[in-house]
């Protein structure tokens, strides 16, 4: 757990509540936590589900891992204690834009079950929904342009997750998306879906 440093602090409440931003955009604010290994489709899917909900006339924002580790997390690295803080820092940030209204799609490999069930922790009941985006090793290697795979299996990249380091699936996870068989459309197709179904997006005119 994190330490807490910062003394003589107050939590100062707006007078603009999250119902009064909600009901402006027409939805509800929602995290939807995309986990799996690297190459398994989160971020593509987060990216086309984004596209599609705004399409529609709603707010969402894709927090991709790459992109945060460029700024609020570049001085984190690989390790298991910085895949936490990584986690930990994400996950607050999400719960503000969740608390703006917005529906935000993450995309992080997010390897541990413990970090993700800390990330929920942080968030109201119903305001965070974790999908597996599930595809095996050998998918994800064919989609790797990059060679990060053949690089980690030559061990040029340590802790690599699914060859040097371990991924937990997730054991009850909202809403599973199969992209070992999937097209992306279908996956995108499956995640709105189920946030219609559920009350987060109202369904196309």
């Amino acid at each position: 757990m994190t330490e807490t440093k910062s003394t003589h602090i107050t939590w100062h409440a707006g007078h603009v509540t999250r119902q009064d931003r909600e009901r402006l955009l027409g939805q509800r604010g929602a995290t939807i936590w995309l986990t799996g290994l690297s190459g398994s489709g989160k971020s593509t899917i987060a990216v086309a589900a984004e596209r599609e909900i705004l399409a529609r006339g709603r707010v969402a924002y894709v927090l991709d891992g790459d992109n945060v580790r460029h700024g609020l997390n570049k001085n984190l690295g690989f390790s298991p204690a910085d895949r936490t803080e990584n986690i930990r820092r994400i996950a607050e940030v999400a719960k503000l834009f969740t608390d703006a209204g917005v529906i935000v799609l993450t995309s992080f490999i997010s390897p541990y079950r413990a970090d993700r069930d800390a990330a929920r922790a942080l968030f109201a009941p119903g305001d965070f929904v974790e999908v597996h985006v599930a595809a095996s090793v050998e998918t994800c290697e064919g989609r790797d342009v990059k060679g990060l795979y053949q690089k980690a299996r030559r061990g040029e990249i340590p802790e690599f997750t699914g060859i040097s380091a371990p991924y937990e699936a997730p054991e009850r996870p909202e809403l599973v998306l199969d992209t070992n068989r999937q097209t992306l459309e279908e996956s995108v197709g499956q995640l709105l879906g189920h946030l219609e179904k559920q009350g987060y997006l109202a369904p196309p005119a």
